[in-house]
């Protein structure tokens, strides 16, 4: 399996990618999120990968963030009747947080507006990954939507680093709430769910 390329990046199309590594070209398919992220050719880049093969090919499949590519493997391995290109496609066509949102929020409407993907094929996708998606990701939706301060920005990363860890969204804020006496104001994201969870033992 090749899980990244580090080397030079070539040609740049906003589908597909050209990477030198070692003097060996690779030829990879990229959606639109990852093509907005690249430096201009000619300089270093660092992709990660995923390989599908096929009876007729080796397919190449590169993102440039893990979220980009964990979401893609979440959609060809669970959702039926999406393959490579259509998890493509709906990468290009909607940010990893506001797919995961819709997901969470049981938007299909939102979803079938992407290109290739339809109604059925949402609904699809909305039953599929409601559960695997979760209540975090409502959560992570909302709280980009509007603008927080940097005190604001870490309870926020501590709440979503409790849901991780199991909580539901309304007992991470209670649990911060009972932690917040304990700390103070340079506190960092860890502080705040190391305490949190020596407060709920």
């Amino acid at each position: 399996m090749i899980t990244f390329l580090r080397g030079t990046l070539v040609e740049s199309l906003p589908t597909q990618v050209t990477v030198e590594v070692q003097g060996v070209g690779y030829e990879v398919l990229i959606p639109l999120s990852s093509h907005a992220k690249l430096p201009a050719p000619g300089q270093p880049v660092h992709l990660l990968t995923h390989l599908a093969i096929r009876e007729d090919a080796h397919v190449l499949y590169g993102f440039m963030s893990g979220a980009e590519r964990d979401l893609f493997r979440l959609l060809i391995n669970t959702v039926s009747g999406i393959g490579p290109r259509l998890a493509l496609n709906i990468l290009s066509g909607m940010s990893v947080t506001a797919f995961r949102g819709a997901v969470a929020s049981g938007d299909a409407k939102a979803l079938a507006q992407i290109s290739g993907v339809g109604r059925k094929t949402a609904e699809r996708i909305v039953v599929d990954l409601k559960d695997k998606i979760g209540g975090a990701a409502a959560w992570e939706a909302s709280s980009a939507a509007r603008s927080m301060t940097p005190e604001e920005q870490k309870l926020n990363d501590a709440a979503l680093a409790l849901m991780a860890l199991g909580y539901k969204p309304v007992e991470a804020q209670e649990a911060l709430r009972a932690a917040r006496p304990s700390l103070g104001p340079e506190a960092t994201v860890e502080d705040w769910v190391r305490a949190t969870l020596k407060h709920h033992r």
